[in-house]
Formats: structure tokens, sequence, C-alpha cells
């Protein structure tokens, strides 16, 4: 099935984020959009994004400071937009981290072209990675088959401890926060399967604290000491991030 992209516009013209949503909307895109920083940070921790799109210029917090803010905390692809045409300013924008870099006034069909451009690399790393196994210590994980293995043992897994790990193995040794996770989580059950979640064990507990449920319960899998895990670590008020061999 078909997963569209979606993508977060930071910028606070009006008349451009109107203009980028509504052109990427055309180009089966889903859009949010943000006018200031403080409106991404939180949008970026409740929503994974494929990509960001960023104007430098953006009165408090400039487009520059937040592209370097959120490559801290998460791996999401950026592309920088601004007025100014300097290269020193292209520069300064790629050694932030950012992906790529759009001088104003541009084609809405560039911009385009530049986000495929982008989304085409990471497909082909991550089919590159799909390919390798991730090592956990004395454990490995085999990413196509889906199992966990110690040796030639398979240590089993539950559906929900699988989703947790393979969205820790996509951002390794990045921190990523429990609303994604949760958000994770829920988003790969059906509404049926959430409801038999809402009216079992879990009821009355919030969804991210169910996060942390399973969380311990794979440390116990993957830790020698889950009380002091060396791999499935805790980010103080953030998530967890996963740290292999």
């Amino acid at each position: 099935m078909y997963e569209k992209k979606h993508i977060l516009v930071v910028d606070d013209d009006i008349r451009i984020r109107k203009l980028i949503q509504k052109y990427l909307r055309k180009n089966d895109y889903l859009v949010s959009t943000a006018s200031n920083a403080h409106e991404a940070i939180k949008f970026a921790n409740i929503i994974d994004f494929d990509l960001l799109i960023i104007d430098v210029m953006m009165p408090g917090e400039d487009g520059l400071s937040l592209t370097k803010k959120l490559l801290e905390s998460y791996y999401t692809p950026i592309i920088i937009l601004t007025a100014r045409k300097e290269t020193s300013d292209r520069i300064i924008g790629l050694e932030t981290g950012a992906d790529d870099y759009i001088s104003k006034p541009f084609e809405p069909r560039e911009l385009i072209l530049r986000m495929k451009s982008i989304f085409k690399r990471i497909k082909k790393f991550e089919e590159q990675k799909s390919k390798e196994d991730i090592r956990i210590g004395i454990l490995k994980f085999d990413i196509r088959r889906q199992e966990l293995f110690k040796g030639n043992d398979i240590i089993s897994l539950t559906r929900t401890e699988r989703i947790l790990i393979n969205k820790l193995i996509k951002s390794l040794n990045i921190p990523v926060p429990r609303q994604k996770l949760a958000q994770e989580i829920f988003c790969n059950f059906n509404k049926e399967e959430n409801n038999l979640i809402e009216n079992s064990t879990y009821k009355g507990i919030e969804r991210e604290r169910i996060v942390d449920v399973n969380i311990n319960r794979l440390r116990k899998k993957i830790e020698k000491n889950p009380k002091s895990p060396r791999f499935l670590k805790t980010v103080r008020s953030v998530g967890y991030m996963l740290v292999p061999d």
C-alpha cells in the first residue's frame, strides 16, 4: 500500500507557506505548516516527518539555528529556503546539516525535483541497510526475517517489540521521542486492535507509558543487565536510543 510522504513547511510568510502547501498537495504529499521555530519543534516532537522545508530568515530563532537544533535529536532530511544568494550563505546552510538549499524566488517544480532526489538517495541507503543484520552485543537482529537470534536460537519477540526495534533501527544512535514510538505502535494496529488494547491490561495507561512497558520487556531480552542498559538507552526528557555494536 502506497504511503504518502509527510512534509513540514516552516516559514513566517503565510503566502509562501500556502503556496508550497498547495503545490505539494497537488503532487500527492501530506503537508503540515509552521510559522516559526517554536511551532516546528512542537510538530517534530509528535510527528515523524519525511522531510522539512525551512526558511532561513524568520523572526526569533532563524532557520539555520532551527536546523542545527532539530538535527541534534532527529535524522530528517531538510531543505533550506532563503532569499539570500551569496555562496557563503549556501555553504553555511549546508554546514548546519541541511541536505539541500534553494534560493527564493524558485520554481515549485524545482522544489519537487530536489525532494525526489533526496528521497531517492534515502531509499537507496535504506535498501542497502535492510540487507544487513544489526548486532546487539552477542545478539543479532535479522532485518529481512524480522527475527532476533542468540547464536542459532531465536528469541521470541512480540509484535509491539518488533515495531519498536524496527523504529529504533531506523535511527541508530539517535534518540527517538516516546511520542513517536507510541505513534508507530498504534499506527501499525487497525481500529479493532486498538480497541482491544484500550480494553485490555493496558486500559487506563497512557500511550507513552505503553512504550515504557514494552521497552522494559525488550531490555530483558537484549540486555545482560536491564537495569543498566548498554544498548537500549534512555535519553532523559526525550525517549530511547538504540546503540548497537
